[in-house]
């Protein structure tokens, strides 16, 4: 994590990276589409997160991307096998309230639904729930046209400290899961082939 911010910090200017709760928190939302994500879609917008520019030529983003990458690949093996992850989230003053610790990764989600939004084109009701255990970190007033969303969370109570905000945070994205990458049905298995010769009847 720490080369990680490292190498994020060092990309130039005009670009405007993510820090790596943002990124952590994008990488989930992108993970969550329905369809994937194609790679070059995806990674341009690490290293400049609204626009997707491409780094100036003789910038080495080759060490980022694959920890970047890692990273990724980490994320999807935990939401295929849905086993709890540890979102980064890093611990501000003494006094930060649990959802000012998260907000870095809940903008990072959100920065990948409103660049990829076919997460959110799923069914309303589904999605209200999870959503809303994630966005209820956000400021209201960035929830623009989201009266179901807001509604719902006003049902939610906030969570009273850290360990409260980030388990709320795997859960949602389990249950999104749920709906946008079902685990795959088992394949119903053919009865073995009769041997020898068929049972004689009886007449």
């Amino acid at each position: 994590m720490a080369q990680l911010q490292t190498l994020l910090d060092a990309v130039p200017a005009p670009l405007e990276s993510l820090d790596v709760s943002m990124l952590d928190g994008y990488l989930i939302g992108v993970l969550l589409q329905p369809k994937a994500v194609s790679t070059f879609n995806w990674t341009r917008h690490v290293m400049d997160s609204d626009e997707g520019r491409a780094p100036p030529e003789g910038f080495d983003s080759r060490t980022l991307i694959a920890l970047v990458k890692r990273r990724h690949a980490e994320l999807n093996q935990a939401i295929v096998d849905r086993q709890w992850f540890d979102p980064w989230v890093f611990e501000l003053e003494d006094d930060a309230e649990p959802s000012e610790v998260v907000f870095p990764w809940v903008a990072g989600f959100g920065l990948a639904t409103s660049l990829f939004p076919d997460l959110m084109k799923g069914d309303p009701i589904d999605l209200l729930e999870p959503l809303a255990s994630i966005f209820m970190h956000m400021d209201p007033d960035d929830l623009e046209d989201a009266d179901d969303l807001l509604e719902e969370i006003e049902t939610l109570e906030p969570p009273t400290n850290l360990a409260e905000a980030v388990e709320s945070l795997v859960v949602a994205t389990f249950l999104l899961a749920d709906i946008s990458r079902p685990p795959p049905r088992p394949v119903a298995q053919k009865p073995p082939a009769r041997r020898g010769p068929p049972p004689r009847g009886r007449y």
